[in-house]
């Protein structure tokens, strides 16, 4: 059994709700022309590369799920999976792979992507390191600890995933307050928000991060409401030195946060990044982290400044999520998507993107350390090959269907694989 992390639910083979089914077969010299495209990969946890002897790199996700509940694989992600095993023959076929990583050394990474196509790598990491560095790097680190400055017992007791999460969060937020000086958390939420948030983010920004990232949904549901600064101040000046605050009073306070840290974002010129997927493991909220949730975001006048990337798509939310495209500062990646499911399913979904609002859809992989059989390496060269494919299947379909010609599918093509990401981060 794989790591739950990689334990999504299997969608069936075509999505739900999408309008067009496309042939599984893309024209071979469009094909052609999409594979030799080198890609920005919007969202990856890669992993640094560690001398054999040293201890192992743990930073590649603020929440590693290494020891939740059990549950069902989906069919992609079990050991012998034919995309599994032709990953790691097209990586490790002239070396095994401990004997190339001992070769290449802290060129490992950079090879690794080479590999996949990939030229610019979003890193998705509590911190960078010795061999995940710019110009193919770029750091996306984590925010959500930010928002929960509270005792969080009381909201670690709903269930032993969140139990787990949130201590892993408390962790975090004790190395964001050491950052900062600090061994607790200040007694007034303003303190709070002056000598800790901002200068995290701030930290952070000149650190090289081109976004902040939010997991938020294996925590909470995305429905970040309005919160005036009065209520939140109240609720944390109640509740942050004493006692456990009751989960409606708690959430008004993360609203507030959210919002703050977003403002900030868009003050310093990062994006947000959001998980908008179905989750690993077996209390996951699905419901909770449906996109429309994130409208009254979208939709305040303050954050327009502040562009939103959804991160993995939406799934299986696909169809609510195309809407939110509309949105000035709304952007999406199919990172995830591009591991899980085959390339005609995920083909309908991104030729209804590419129908709607196409500047706004990137590239991803969700390349990650699943299991000892599947590294960052192997999920992230299957993401990349499937994640073509996907595309050519559903340019291909538009060409043929006569919506587009063939220099629009190419133009398209690099749009989605890079040009788009380059605009938004200014890469």
């Amino acid at each position: 059994m794989i790591s739950a992390r990689a334990a999504l639910v299997l969608p069936a083979l075509f999505l739900l709700g999408c309008s067009h089914i496309p042939e599984a077969a893309a024209d071979p010299d469009l094909a052609a022309e999409i594979a030799r495209i080198q890609a920005i990969d919007n969202h990856a946890h890669p992993v640094r590369y560690v001398p054999a002897g040293q201890a192992a790199d743990r930073e590649f996700d603020a929440l590693p799920v290494d020891n939740m509940e059990p549950q069902s694989d989906p069919v992609n992600l079990r050991p012998g999976a034919p995309l599994l095993l032709a990953a790691a023959q097209a990586l490790y076929a002239a070396s095994p792979k401990p004997r190339t990583m001992q070769a290449k050394g802290e060129a490992y990474p950079a090879w690794v992507l080479d590999q996949m196509g990939v030229e610019v790598m979003l890193a998705n990491r509590v911190a960078m390191g010795s061999s995940i560095q710019p110009p193919r790097f770029r750091w996306v680190p984590y925010a959500d600890a930010l928002l929960f400055p509270l005792d969080n017992s009381g909201l670690a007791a709903q269930n032993s995933d969140r139990k787990s999460f949130f201590a892993l969060e408390d962790v975090l937020r004790k190395r964001y307050l050491s950052e900062a000086g600090l061994s607790a958390v200040p007694a007034t939420l303003a303190d709070y928000v002056a000598r800790v948030v901002t200068p995290t983010l701030e930290r952070q920004k000149q650190g090289g991060a081109v976004a902040e990232k939010f997991e938020a949904a294996y925590l909470r549901s995305l429905a970040f409401e309005p919160a005036t600064r009065g209520a939140a101040e109240r609720v944390y000046g109640q509740f942050a030195a004493r006692g456990v605050a009751p989960e409606a009073d708690y959430k008004t306070l993360q609203d507030y946060l959210f919002r703050y840290v977003a403002a900030e974002c868009g003050r310093l010129g990062i994006a947000v990044h959001l998980h908008t997927m179905a989750g690993a493991g077996g209390y996951f909220d699905v419901r909770g982290v449906n996109p429309l949730n994130l409208e009254s975001v979208l939709n305040e006048p303050s954050l327009r400044k502040t562009n939103f990337v959804m991160v993995h798509g939406g799934w299986p939310f696909t169809r609510e999520i195309t809407a939110l495209l509309q949105k000035p500062n709304a952007y999406l990646d199919f990172s995830a998507q591009s591991l899980m499911l085959p390339p005609a399913a995920l083909a309908a979904t991104i030729r209804e993107w590419l129908e709607f609002v196409p500047e706004k859809v990137l590239f991803g992989t969700d390349a990650y350390p699943y299991s000892n059989e599947m590294g960052w390496e192997e999920s992230g060269w299957m993401a990349a090959r499937t994640g073509r494919q996907a595309l050519a299947i559903a340019l291909t379909g538009m060409v043929r269907d006569g919506e587009i010609g063939r220099s629009r599918a190419l133009e398209l093509a690099r749009m989605v694989l890079r040009e788009n990401a380059k605009k938004l981060y200014g890469i």
